[in-house]
């Protein structure tokens, strides 16, 4: 297969001051490993000169080049003039480009700026990409003795991403011939990503043109798995047989889509009873199309009182135990099987801080119990000292993993 070295520049000082996300850098490596093609290198640099040096820099060690932004008419958009100055060639004026910026602003109603008719320049050589989201067209330069092809795109989401699935995509996959490498990712919750990795490393290691990587988020663990489809498969076969407990599907989705389409696919209901998470975890339900047919009854007792009074939770426990506890949080889950009829019931009780912890009970301890008809109740102590949203988030997925496992016993 053809090696196509990729590399990315992204322009805007917004980017830089954190006023605006990246988005279209992390958008367009997902779609480039989709075909197999890969990002070498991102750099982003601010409005200005600044995108000369990159575009130098990237032009002798890479086969193409993307750029994204600084195409617009401002002094300060000079994608177009670094890639003239790069190729040592003129910029032409395009009457293509300036027949179509008319016939744009004619069509609002608004007169043409002259700082528009900037984007009309072309360096000498390049072919223009039609933009149908937007003023400033894209261009591509073709590939020279020494130097990449460049590709520029204009910044904001709405336009680049068109332009990429129309006229970049169709080019690059050109570009590679026979079995592409992909990517495959598995989403493992209930167990962290030491555990992971202590579990499948070696066996995953051993497998020839395989590209393994981890990556944890609060609650979870994605295994990322990039090659032909034949190791892949091979890799797959480990994951399963080693984690196949931890794995949710559909693999891509966040827990809370893989326990309701368990739930609708068994006929299964599940209940709910927090305190520490304030109702995210319903939340996380209840943004799942179809989760009405399996969530029914959610509770969130945040005070004493409405633990005892929603749920049954003994007030005697509550006074000896306190609300952080197995004890309760055991009642809790309990409570909420028996008041709603479900088959599955979970419930949380923690101390998500930045406040109100003890030597006993520091800010970061939860803890966490299921309750299933005709199954034991289970109960699990986790601590997680972080902040916030943090917390809050980790929990609910623990929860939630958790719930999917005892549903899976019934």
């Amino acid at each position: 297969m053809k090696p196509c070295r990729i590399e990315v520049i992204n322009t805007g000082s917004e980017l830089l001051c954190g006023s605006v996300l990246n988005t279209n850098a992390a958008w367009l490596g997902e779609r480039l490993l989709e075909h197999g093609l890969r990002i070498q290198k991102l750099t982003v640099v601010p409005d200005g000169e600044a995108i000369i040096d990159a575009m130098k820099a990237c032009a002798s060690r890479a086969d193409v080049v993307l750029v994204s932004g600084g195409l617009g008419p401002t002094s300060d958009d000079l994608t177009r003039d670094a890639l003239a100055e790069l190729c040592g060639v003129p910029m032409l004026r395009d009457e293509s480009i300036v027949a179509a910026l008319d016939a744009y602003f004619a069509k609002r109603g608004v007169g043409v700026s002259p700082s528009n008719y900037r984007q009309a320049m072309v360096p000498q050589g390049a072919m223009v990409l039609p933009n149908d989201n937007g003023t400033a067209p894209g261009l591509l330069m073709p590939a020279a003795a020494g130097r990449a092809m460049f590709i520029l795109l204009p910044g904001p989401p709405s336009e680049f991403r068109p332009m990429v699935e129309k006229e970049v995509l169709p080019r690059l996959i050109g570009e590679l011939s026979g079995e592409k490498p992909g990517l495959q990712v598995f989403k493992c919750v209930g167990i962290g990503e030491s555990h992971v990795q202590d579990a499948v490393d070696d066996e995953l290691q051993s497998i020839p043109e395989l590209e393994l990587a981890y990556c944890a988020r609060p609650g979870e663990v994605d295994v990322r798995l990039i090659g032909r489809a034949e190791v892949r498969s091979k890799a797959e076969m480990v994951l399963r047989r080693v984690l196949g407990n931890y794995l949710i599907e559909p693999q891509y989705a966040g827990v809370e889509f893989a326990l309701v389409d368990y739930l609708l696919a068994q006929g299964l209901k599940l209940a709910t009873a927090e305190s520490c998470t304030g109702g995210l975890i319903a939340k996380r339900l209840t943004d799942v199309p179809g989760a009405s047919a399996v969530f029914e009854y959610g509770w969130v007792t945040y005070a004493n009182i409405a633990k005892h009074s929603q749920l049954g939770v003994s007030l005697a426990l509550l006074d000896e135990f306190g609300a952080v506890s197995e004890q309760v949080v055991r009642e809790m889950a309990e409570g909420a099987l028996a008041r709603s009829g479900a088959d599955v019931a979970l419930a949380v009780s923690g101390i998500a801080g930045p406040g109100g912890g003890t030597a006993e009970k520091p800010v970061g301890t939860v803890w966490l119990a299921w309750a299933g008809k005709m199954l034991p109740t289970k109960s699990e102590k986790i601590f997680y000292p972080r902040d916030r949203d943090s917390f809050r988030r980790m929990v609910s997925t623990r929860a939630l993993a958790g719930a999917l496992q005892m549903a899976k016993s019934l």
